[in-house]
């Protein structure tokens, strides 16, 4: 089961995610993407317009500490020949998307 919180995105770092990935538009608020946890950073995805391999990520811990990081793609895949590829950053904590979320869902839902 995914993290159930969530972090308003500053206006600021807003300006700045669109200056560094070229996207026109970038959502205002973020769900953490990793599996349900009780303590540490969260991480929100902002984009994966970035260099390939790379997505640009919002990581806040508590109320005040917000910041845009640029994270290297998870490289690890379901085991089979047709295996997803994890939808998280290299060296992230716990599951790996497939293994966390119902078959239907895709990186994006």
């Amino acid at each position: 089961m995914r993290c159930a919180h969530g972090r308003r995105v500053p206006l600021d770092l807003a300006r700045e995610a669109r200056e560094k990935s070229a996207v026109p538009y970038v959502d205002r608020a973020v769900q953490c993407q990793l599996s349900v946890h009780d303590d540490g950073n969260h991480f929100g995805l902002l984009t994966d317009d970035c260099a390939y391999g790379y997505a640009l990520w919002l990581r806040w811990l508590g109320a005040n500490e917000t910041e845009l990081v640029v994270l290297p793609d998870c490289p690890a895949a379901a085991p089979g020949p047709d295996g997803d590829g994890c939808c998280l950053f290299a060296g992230h904590t716990a599951q790996h998307t497939w293994e966390d979320t119902p078959k239907e869902l895709s990186c994006t839902g």
